[in-house]
């Protein structure tokens, strides 16, 4: 699986109006597949969107940062009302079975390995 979000190709390809913040996320492999996790700080349940298309997966997020009244921020460390973030899945991968849970700001993709991609034990027949 490799991170889209940063190569030249991709941030040339953003327009300024569409920049996004980059949510921290770690990769964790086991003998079954991989969990992301994601740090969404801020996104509701219905400002997340996951989608997997064409072996890329992509994690979106929509934030709200209201400024009370007329009041503007004399110093704004987060100036982005979006997240976003781009995988290329490996064919290891089976993308129809990816699953999802989002807690606390927090989102958990586990993406299993294929069928043909899993290990498998070979009996061995005594001739």
């Amino acid at each position: 699986m490799n991170d889209q979000s940063t190569t030249p190709a991709r941030r040339a390809a953003q327009a300024p109006a569409e920049a996004a913040l980059l949510p921290p996320t770690d990769v964790i492999e086991d003998s079954g597949g991989i969990t992301l996790l994601a740090d969404l700080p801020g996104v509701p349940k219905d400002g997340l969107h996951v989608h997997v298309e064409a072996g890329t997966l992509t994690v979106e997020g929509e934030i709200a940062l209201p400024t009370p009244g007329a009041m503007e921020g004399t110093h704004v460390e987060v100036g982005r009302s979006r997240y976003r973030r781009a995988f290329t899945l490996s064919k290891e991968l089976d993308a129809d079975k990816v699953s999802a849970e989002f807690a606390n700001g927090v989102l958990k993709l586990r993406i299993p390995k294929a069928a043909h991609a899993q290990p498998r034990r070979v009996d061995v027949k005594l001739a």
